[in-house]
């Protein structure tokens, strides 16, 4: 079998000069496109989607600079030494050696190329083959007897099938083995070559071409590894995902259901919540409402947003919930209560920042009496008009010792609406500072609509629908209680 550039074989004509400078052009132009895409790759402190994006744009940027090279290659034309019916200058058969030289003008890039001579013993490599394997060309390239010796045991089956099947049989070689350097270092490299034939049709010869492709392989492996290690990070964060939202589910009153409390006084309450989840973390934030008819007969009415995300602020959410319901249910006042809960924050064993709003309303007197930890204040709406509660002292649980929290009552009329939310209600993308305003005016501009409601859930849906429609910032809820 001849080589590739064998006297017998019509030499390829030369490509058009200008269809390949502007496949370099282009070739550039993607490169520099590449490398603005590696810049600006980001994930919003995604460890490991950012480290499988850098290593997919190095891996192309590799390719784009191996394809560069072969294409600098065409534009230079054919090598010195090498014309255009196939013979060397010395008239003697030139496959081997026009092989040779082709391929040692193309030793750019991590290509080299050898040439062995069965019958006169003579051995050349290229300056880049030297390179390739670490082997300085003082010691001289090796024979084809000692190739083994470099390459990686594992491989040495498949190196000597592959040379052997070119030598014996004559049949090309194309396969990618190992190589260890003088210096240690493992090279993973292309190997292609074919036998050269005499005038008898004997193997006279066998060059072979080398192309390092240790890099392009490594970035391969990146791009593997790194996909299979988001791929984990997905599952496990769908499954968090999936335990964030049934521990809510579980602690939470039903956004679904209407309730109604305090039956046995004068005035009684319907009450009606509904989450809005943000897209990105749906359902695994800190936010939460809460209901509950105390033993008195009074209702208790809370909401609050806790730091965190998943897992970690739906298992802190229970621990609150627990705690707000077991000190209403022992007769702790909003004020008392908000306290204690902020030691609890501050004292346990993940500290969590986080702002509350609880209130008890007694069915009796009509009076709602509340307190406040750095939270939105409630919006009472009566008569058409709504309006914000003005708020008494309060900083937000966790954030200092000893802290204490002022009380405040309002008298609430029947027909009144009292509107408590946290602050994800009014945070949607590009607002203003969480409920404040344009965006609570917004919400207090809902007065006439809600005024027109049949029931808390209607107001509830009313308002949902009028801040759910937005591209949300973070999650939210709303709970409504309409007096009478």
């Amino acid at each position: 079998m001849p080589s590739p550039l064998f006297a017998d074989r019509p030499a390829p004509q030369p490509t058009e000069r200008g269809t390949v400078e502007a496949l370099i052009d282009m070739t550039r132009r993607l490169r520099g496109d590449m490398d603005a895409v590696r810049r600006d790759a980001s994930t919003d402190g995604d460890d490991t989607l950012w480290r499988w994006q850098r290593a997919l744009c190095d891996l192309a940027v590799q390719q784009l600079n191996e394809l560069s090279g072969h294409l600098d290659q065409l534009r230079t034309g054919r090598p010195a030494g090498i014309p255009a019916d196939g013979t060397a200058d010395d008239g003697a058969p030139g496959g081997a050696e026009a092989c040779r030289r082709t391929a040692d003008e193309a030793a750019v890039g991590g290509v080299g190329s050898a040439e062995w001579n069965l019958l006169t013993d003579e051995v050349r490599w290229s300056d880049e083959l030297y390179r390739i394997l670490g082997r300085a060309p003082e010691s001289g390239p090796l024979p084809l007897d000692e190739l083994p010796s470099l390459v990686f045991a594992e491989d040495e089956a498949l190196f000597t099938a592959m040379v052997t099947d070119c030598l014996i049989d004559g049949r090309p070689m194309d396969g990618e083995l190992r190589l260890v350097r003088a210096d240690g270092q493992l090279r993973t490299v292309r190997l292609t070559g074919e036998p050269v034939l005499d005038t008898d049709g004997c193997t006279a010869s066998m060059w072979a071409v080398v192309r390092d492709v240790s890099a392009l392989r490594r970035g391969e492996r990146a791009l593997r590894e790194s996909r299979e290690s988001l791929r984990r990070e997905r599952r496990t964060a769908g499954a968090e995902e999936r335990l964030a939202a049934e521990l809510r589910e579980a602690v939470l009153p039903s956004a679904h259901d209407s309730l109604r409390l305090a039956r046995g006084g004068a005035v009684a309450l319907d009450l009606a919540a509904r989450p809005l989840s943000s897209p990105s973390d749906p359902l695994s934030g800190g936010d939460w409402y809460d209901t509950l008819e105390l033993p008195n007969g009074e209702a208790l009415l809370s909401v609050g947003d806790l730091t965190g995300q998943g897992v970690s602020a739906a298992s802190c959410l229970a621990m609150v919930l627990g705690a707000v319901r077991g000190m209403a249910m022992a007769g702790v006042g909003p004020g008392a209560l908000l306290a204690h809960l902020n030691q609890l924050l501050e004292t346990s064993r993940r500290p969590a920042l986080g702002s509350a709003l609880c209130g008890r309303y007694d069915p009796v007197s009509g009076t709602f009496s509340w307190a406040q930890a750095g939270h939105p204040a409630p919006l009472l709406f009566r008569g058409g008009t709504g309006r914000a509660l003005t708020p008494p002292d309060g900083v937000l649980l966790g954030a200092t010792t000893g802290a204490a929290y002022e009380q405040a009552e309002v008298q609430l009329l029947p027909g009144d609406l009292l509107v408590l939310h946290t602050d994800g209600l009014t945070r949607t993308a590009g607002a203003d500072s969480a409920g404040t305003g344009t965006e609570r005016d917004r919400l207090l501009a809902l007065a006439p609509r809600l005024a027109g409601s049949r029931d808390a859930r209607e107001c509830a849906t009313v308002i949902a629908e009028e801040f759910g429609q937005a591209e949300r910032a973070v999650d939210g809820c709303v709970m409504v209680a309409r007096v009478g």
